[in-house]
């Protein structure tokens, strides 16, 4: 009889992957929009005399990718934590 204990460590690293992959490629979809959103036409966030409140909206808008990395990292880390403090 197989260890249950590794049975399900193995199946939350399995898990983990899934989540980061899926994480990753939903990335691609999520670039292009804040790319969008910062361009001249609607932020214009490269130009240096915007108001205080288009500032905070481009640094809102540019933390959206690096957080979601984060996001999927700790869920992913998570799931596998969890499944060895079982």
């Amino acid at each position: 009889m197989r260890n249950k204990r590794g049975q399900t460590l193995g199946v939350a690293i399995i898990i983990s992957i899934f989540i980061f992959i899926v994480g990753m490629l939903t990335i691609n979809i999520i670039k292009p929009e804040v790319t969008v959103a910062r361009s001249p036409e609607v932020l214009d966030c490269s130009n240096a005399s915007i108001t205080d409140g288009n500032k905070l909206t481009c640094l809102a808008v540019d933390v959206v990718v690096p957080y979601f990395i984060i996001l999927v990292l700790a869920i992913a880390g998570g799931i596998i934590t969890a499944r060895l403090m079982l």
